[in-house]
């Protein structure tokens, strides 16, 4: 039995090297060869670049828009213009005019001396205006007060440079508190 028992092992071992050859891997090795030279990888050409064509600036002799020249050249033309609505530019500027008539609100009237005032709000300060007296931003001229409103002529400028006349109105607004 002794010389049995050293049998299996041996043959356990044997069956473990014959296991470990290359038989089967010669077969694979063959196969990838055969699959890599079959397989082609497209790749697209690249995309030649856009050429890039510079631009020439031929209008180097014109006057440049952005130029203070050309705006000086508009405001020349501008004072020039015969129109007969055209505001006197050389009158010192009253201090209502320095607002725009957006902001002002008539709050009131007022009598002195036979002359009605009219009573405008800008943010908290008030001020007494009559007819006469210039108010806004557009050469405004205060040509009539009532209880009810403030009636400006102004004098604005159109996009061609022609003096025009528009009629605003301030009306009187109403107080939070005498609704009550």
């Amino acid at each position: 039995m002794r010389t049995r028992a050293w049998r299996r092992p041996l043959l356990l071992v044997m069956l473990a090297v014959a296991g470990c050859g290359d038989s089967d891997v010669k077969e694979v090795n063959l196969w990838m060869l055969q699959v890599q030279q079959q397989a082609r990888v497209a790749v697209p050409p690249l995309t030649a670049p856009t050429a890039f064509l510079p631009f020439a600036y031929t209008a180097k002799e014109v006057t440049d828009p952005f130029s203070p020249n050309k705006l000086l050249a508009e405001l020349a033309k501008a004072s020039r213009s015969n129109s007969a609505f055209k505001p006197d530019l050389a009158r010192r500027k009253e201090v209502l005019e320095s607002f725009p008539l957006d902001t002002v609100k008539m709050v009131g009237t007022l009598q002195k001396g036979g002359i009605t005032y009219a009573l405008v709000q800008i943010d908290k300060a008030v001020y007494q205006v009559r007819n006469g007296q210039h108010m806004g931003q557009n050469f405004g001229l205060i040509t009539s007060v009532s209880d009810a409103a403030v009636n400006i002529r102004e004098i604005v400028q159109d996009a061609a440079g022609d003096w025009g006349e528009r009629m605003s109105k301030l009306e009187l607004q109403e107080s939070k508190e005498s609704s009550k």
